[in-house]
């Protein structure tokens, strides 16, 4: 259904999910442990896995906070797209890397729901990608303090609004680790 026709291909996208951005966030190892299961799905599937890396001042590139958590090892012939911006699209080499694998479709799961998870999908949206959300591999931490609903309110809100979200030619939509096919 995606508006770009010569790419018939899928990827998996896994966004953030480093130590500085996966501390103290809800659901965290239930998190992880999905998105691992996704990706030894789509490895055997031979369904690209695209690794986004966040940088900026709290995540300074080559820190502890920055690096992936050690549950999750990219292979080296995974892509690893660098960003310094909510939506992983925006001044990254993402694009460039889809384009190549021919991807149309991709397969949003990681951290934060409220920021890269949503920028991302919306991003992807608006550039003619289809994006299927993981309902149950992605994350937030608690910025309630800062007025934002309660973590697993921001997840289930995005999960149901996702849901539904389609533009001409594109679609969204959210499944479970479970449901996930390549």
């Amino acid at each position: 259904m995606t508006t770009l026709p010569e790419r018939p291909h899928t990827a998996l996208l896994v966004i953030d999910v480093q130590n500085g951005v996966m501390a103290g966030s809800p659901r965290r190892d239930g998190v992880i442990a999905n998105i691992n299961a996704l990706v030894g799905k789509a490895r055997a599937a031979d369904v690209p896995v695209i690794w986004v890396q966040h940088s900026d001042e709290e995540l300074k590139e080559g820190s502890e906070s920055w690096q992936y958590v050690t549950e999750l090892v990219p292979q080296d012939s995974e892509p690893l797209v660098a960003k310094n911006w909510m939506d992983s699209f925006e001044d990254t080499e993402l694009e460039a890397v889809l384009a190549e694998r021919k991807v149309g479709r991709i397969v949003v799961t990681g951290a934060q729901t409220d920021a890269c998870i949503r920028s991302t999908l919306h991003g992807a949206i608006v550039r003619g990608y289809d994006a299927t959300l993981v309902a149950d591999a992605h994350t937030t931490k608690d910025f309630s303090q800062y007025g934002a609903p309660a973590p697993e309110q921001v997840i289930a809100h995005t999960n149901l609004y996702w849901k539904w979200h389609s533009a001409p030619g594109r679609a969204g939509g959210t499944v479970t680790t479970t449901e996930v096919t390549f």
